[in-house]
C-alpha cells in the first residue's frame, strides 16, 4: 500500500514538473564519468566537496548557537588552514582533468573551444565559492599582507580560470559575480590593513597612548596632605584614561624620536588677532576635546537621566569602557614599548583597588571582586579580537558600518551589474536574457530542478550524482550567505560596536539632537540583542587532575588530544573574592609568596612549599588535594566547607593543567616543569601498575592504591623523582585528614587552609614581565586567553610584577609605589 502511494505521488509530481532538458544536463555534468580513467578523479572532486560542505556547514551552525565570537578556535583553525592549502591546487588538477575529460569524450579538439564543460564549471563555481568562504579561517591583522598577498594570488588564478575558458555570455556574467566577489573580499582585508595600520586608534596607538601617559597622567600634580584622596565613584568619575576618539586628534598629534607630542592649549594662543588664528584655535580646542575618558563616560551615564539603557546595562557598559581603556594600556607589553613607570602604576592600582573594587556610587550588581576580574576578562577578549579577530570588529563604528556594510555592497553590485553588461557586448536585453538562456539551473530553477532529478534517479543512476553535486552547490551557497549574516550580527553586537556607540553618543551632541530619537531606538534595540542573543561569557578555568591521567593523556603520542578532554569549570566567586582580599592585603611592600605566608599558623606544613621548581610545589600540594577530596568528604557533612573545597579543588586542578600544558606561563625553566611532569607520569605508572595505570577507573581506588605503595627496597632512598613528589603529596595529604579529623567535621580547617595556599600560590605563578612570558600570554591568545592570563593583566596593572627569570626560584617583587 506504501509502495503505491509512492507511485503515485511520483506520478503526480512527474506531471507537475516538466523538465526535458534535465536528461541532456544529466549526461552533461556526468559525462566524465563515462571515461573510466577519469573516474576516480571525478568522483574524488564529488567527496572532496561533500566533507568540506559538511564541515562549513558544522562548523558555522554550531559556533552560531554556542557562542557569538570574532575569533575561531585554534585547533579548527589549523585543520581549516591546512585542508584549504591543498584545496586549490588539487581543484586546480581536478578542473583541468573535467575540462580535458570533456573534450576527449566530444571526439573534436575544437569542441574545448567553445565553452567551458558542465563538470569543469561547477568544479569551478565550488573553487570561488570555497576562497569567499576561506575568510571564516584568516585573521584580521592591522599590519602584515603575508596572508593577504597569497589570497590575491588564489584570486587572480581562478579570475584567469574564468574569463580564459568560458565563452557564453550568460555564463560567463554569472562566474564574473562570484569573482568580483572574491576580488571585493581580498581587496576588503588590503583595506583594513591599510587603515588600521596608519590609524592613532589602532596601529599607531600603543605608541601614542604612552605619550599621553607620559606628558599627561605624569604631568598630574600629587594631590598635598591635607586633601583627603578620592576613592570608589569619585575616583573613577575623575579618570583621565582614553577611551576613544585618538583618531580625531590627528591636528594636534606631532611625532617626535621617542614617540608623539600632543599640543595643548596652553592659553598663549588665545591672543591671536586674525580671524583665521580664531578659527584654528577654535578647531584646536574641539580637538582637544573630541577625545572621550573614562571619567566622562562615567559622568555621563550617572548625569545623564535619558541615558537609552536600563541601571544593570548601564553599570555593564560603563566596565566595558573601562576594560577598553585598560586594553590599550596593556597593549604595550605586546608591542615591547617602555614599561609602566612608578607613578603609572600607582595610579592605575588606586584605580582599581581603591575605585574599582570599593565602587560605592549608585546601585550595583555585581559583587567588587566579580566587578574587577569582569573588567580583567572583557579587557582580554579584547586583545585576543584585536589580534586574532576573523570579523573587523576592531574597526567597528557606526560610520564603518555604513561603508563596510551598506556603501560597498551598493558598489559591488553596481560592478556585478557592468560586469553582466560586458559580457552582453553593452546589449542589456540581451545580456540579461543570456543569463537564464546559458546557464539551465537558474532557467529551471533550483527546486524544480533538484525535483526533477529525485524523480530521475529512481530509474537513472547518473541521476543521483547530479543530484549530489547541485546539493553539494546548494549548501555551499547557503553557507555563504549565512556566513555573511552571521558576520554582520557579531560586528553588530561586538563590544567594540557599543563603545563606539558611547563615543558617538557623547561627542556628537548636535547630531544626536536632529537624529535623537532614532538613535536611542537602534540603541535600545542592539542592548536589547545582545542580552538576548549573546551569552555572557563566565570566566572560567581548564581543570586536570594527576591523578586521573590515563590514556591517551599519558602517551606522548595523543598529546596534541589531551587537550580536547580537559573538562572546564567556572571560576568561584569565593576564589575571586579570596584573590581580590590577599592582593588588597598583599600591599605595595611585599611580594607574593609561593603558599608558605598562608601557613603562617600551620608551620608544620611548610615544607611542601620549600622546592626551588614551583612545578613539584604545584604538584605536591595537587596530590594532596585529590587524595583529601576523595578520602576526607565522607568525614563532612554536607554544606560543610563547601565553597573553600571548591575554591581548593578547582585552583589545584588548573594549576596542574597549566604545568601539564602551559609551562611557558609559568616562572622558572619551562624544561624544568616538563621533566618534573613525565617523571610524576612514570611515578604514577610505577606505583599503579600497568593495568592500574591505564584502566583504573575512579580516583578513589588509584588515591588508595598511591596512600598504600610501599618501595620494594622497604626505604625512600631509592625513590625515583617522580615517586618522591608522589610520596610528599601523600604524607602532605595525610597531615590534611589527620587535620580535618582533630577539628572535628564542623570545623574544616584543612579546606581553609588548602584554599589559602592555592589563592597566594595562584598568584604567585601570575605576575611577570621578563619577555618569555609575555611572549607566552601573547601566544595564549589566540585561544581565548587563559585565567592566569586574566591574572596577570591584574597584577600587571596594579604593580605586582616578575623581573626576569633568574637561576633559583625567580621569585617576584613589587614595583615601588611610593
Amino acid at each position: 500500500m506504501m509502495m503505491g502511494s509512492l507511485s503515485r505521488w511520483i506520478n503526480g509530481t512527474s506531471a507537475s514538473f516538466h523538465c526535458p532538458e534535465v536528461g541532456s544536463y544529466i549526461t552533461n555534468l556526468t559525462s566524465s564519468y563515462t571515461e573510466k580513467s577519469n573516474e576516480a578523479s571525478m568522483v574524488s572532486a564529488s567527496v572532496i566537496m561533500f566533507m568540506l560542505a559538511g564541515l562549513f556547514f558544522n562548523l558555522n551552525l554550531f559556533s552560531g548557537i554556542s557562542d557569538v565570537s570574532a575569533i575561531l578556535d585554534p585547533k579548527v583553525r589549523l585543520f581549516l588552514t591546512s585542508a584549504l592549502s591543498l584545496f586549490l591546487p588539487v581543484m586546480s588538477y581536478l578542473f583541468s582533468e573535467a575540462k580535458n575529460a570533456a573534450a576527449g569524450h566530444s571526439g573534436s579538439p575544437v569542441a574545448a573551444k567553445v565553452d567551458l564543460p558542465l563538470r569543469a564549471g561547477l568544479i569551478l563555481v565550488w573553487m570561488l565559492l570555497v576562497e569567499l568562504l576561506r575568510k571564516k579561517v584568516d585573521e584580521i591583522r592591522m599590519r602584515g599582507y603575508s596572508g593577504t598577498i597569497q589570497r590575491a594570488g588564489r584570486v587572480a588564478w581562478l579570475g584567469s580560470l574564468v574569463f580564459f575558458n568560458i565563452r557564453s555570455a550568460g555564463r560567463k556574467a554569472v562566474f564574473s559575480i562570484l569573482w568580483i566577489l572574491c576580488a571585493t573580499k581580498v581587496l576588503q582585508r588590503i583595506t583594513f590593513t591599510e587603515v588600521g595600520k596608519r590609524s592613532y586608534a589602532h596601529g599607531k596607538n600603543a605608541r601614542l597612548i604612552s605619550s599621553y601617559m607620559s606628558s599627561h597622567i605624569l604631568g598630574q600634580e600629587e594631590p598635598t596632605s591635607d586633601e583627603p584622596p578620592a576613592g570608589g565613584n569619585e575616583l573613577l568619575r575623575n579618570c583621565d584614561y582614553i577611551v576613544m576618539g585618538e583618531d580625531d586628534m590627528e591636528g594636534i598629534i606631532e611625532p617626535t624620536a621617542d614617540g608623539y607630542k600632543l599640543q595643548e592649549d596652553d592659553g598663549k594662543t588665545t591672543t591671536a588677532t586674525s580671524d583665521d588664528d580664531d578659527d584654528s584655535i577654535k578647531k584646536l580646542k574641539e580637538k582637544q576635546h573630541i577625545v572621550v575618558t573614562v571619567g566622562e563616560v562615567w559622568k555621563l551615564i550617572d548625569d545623564d537621566r535619558n541615558f537609552p539603557a536600563s541601571p544593570k546595562q548601564a553599570e555593564s557598559l560603563r566596565r566595558m569602557c573601562l576594560s577598553f581603556a585598560l586594553f590599550k594600556l596593556l597593549r604595550r607589553r605586546f608591542e615591547h614599548l617602555p614599561a609602566m613607570t612608578d607613578k603609572e602604576v600607582r595610579d592605575s592600582r588606586n584605580l582599581i583597588l581603591n575605585g574599582l573594587y570599593k565602587h560605592t556610587g549608585g546601585e550595583t550588581y555585581y559583587s567588587p571582586a566579580e566587578a574587577v576580574f569582569q573588567v580583567m576578562n572583557d579587557e582580554i577578549n579584547f586583545l585576543c579580537e584585536y589580534y586574532h579577530s576573523v570579523i573587523p570588529v576592531v574597526l567597528a563604528s557606526p560610520f564603518f558600518l555604513l561603508v563596510n556594510y551598506v556603501l560597498v555592497n551598493i558598489a559591488v553590485a553596481f560592478l556585478c551589474l557592468m560586469a553582466v553588461i560586458l559580457c552582453g557586448n553593452g546589449d542589456i536585453r540581451y545580456a540579461l536574457h543570456s543569463l537564464s538562456a546559458d546557464n539551465y539551473t537558474l532557467q529551471a530553477g533550483v527546486f524544480r530542478l533538484a525535483v526533477c532529478l529525485v524523480l530521475r534517479s529512481t530509474r537513472q543512476p547518473a541521476a543521483f550524482f547530479s543530484l549530489v553535486d547541485l546539493a553539494i552547490t546548494v549548501f555551499l551557497f547557503v553557507i555563504f550567505f549565512y556566513e555573511e549574516i552571521w558576520e554582520f550580527l557579531v560586528f553588530l553586537l561586538s563590544n567594540w560596536f557599543m563603545v563606539s556607540l558611547l563615543y558617538n553618543y557623547k561627542t556628537k551632541p548636535r547630531w544626536l539632537q536632529r537624529y535623537n530619537t532614532a538613535f536611542r531606538v537602534a540603541f535600545r534595540t542592539i542592548v536589547w540583542l545582545r542580552r538576548s542573543v549573546t551569552q555572557h561569557r563566565k570566566l572560567s578555568m581548564n581543570q586536570l587532575s594527576v591523578l586521573n591521567l590515563r590514556w591517551p593523556p599519558m602517551v606522548p603520542l595523543f598529546a596534541a588530544f589531551t587537550a580536547m578532554a580537559v573538562r572546564t569549570e567556572v571560576v568561584p566567586k569565593k576564589a575571586k573574592e579570596g584573590i581580590m582580599q590577599y592582593l588588597v592585603e598583599l600591599g605595595p611592600h611585599r611580594t607574593p609568596a609561593n603558599g608558605k605566608s598562608a601557613l603562617a599558623r600551620h608551620q608544620h606544613l611548610a615544607w611542601a612549599c620549600k622546592s626551588n621548581s614551583v612545578a613539584e610545589v604545584i604538584l605536591t600540594w595537587h596530590i594532596a588535594t585529590g587524595i583529601l577530596e576523595v578520602k576526607g568528604a565522607a568525614a563532612a557533612p554536607a554544606g560543610v566547607g563547601v565553597d573553600s573545597r571548591k575554591v581548593a579543588t578547582r585552583l589545584s586542578n588548573y594549576c596542574a593543567y597549566l604545568v601539564a600544558f602551559h609551562r611557558e606561563l609559568l616562572p622558572g625553566n619551562p624544561e624544568k616543569a616538563e621533566r618534573v611532569f613525565e617523571d610524576i607520569k612514570v611515578g604514577l605508572k610505577d606505583m599503579l601498575g600497568f593495568w592500574g595505570y591505564y584502566l583504573l577507573p575512579p580516583q578513589r581506588r588509584r588515591a588508595e592504591k598511591i596512600m598504600a605503595w610501599k618501595p620494594a627496597a622497604g626505604t625512600d632512598a631509592e625513590l625515583t623523582p617522580g615517586q618522591k613528589i608522589v610520596k610528599d603529596g601523600v604524607e602532605l595529604a595525610n597531615s590534611l585528614i589527620a587535620m580535618e579529623r582533630a577539628d572535628g567535621p564542623a570545623a574544616p580547617a584543612a579546606w581553609k587552609v588548602l584554599a589559602d595556599v592555592w589563592t597566594e600560590l595562584v598568584v604567585y605563578l601570575a605576575p611577570s614581565s621578563d619577555e618569555e612570558r609575555v611572549k607566552g600570554h601573547e601566544d595564549i591568545l589566540v585561544q581565548g586567553g587563559e585565567f592566569i592570563t586574566v591574572l596577570w593583566a591584574l597584577t600587571t596593572h596594579i604593580g605586582v610584577s616578575r623581573n626576569a627569570t633568574r637561576t633559583g626560584a625567580g621569585a617576584p617583587t613589587v614595583v615601588n609605589l611610593v
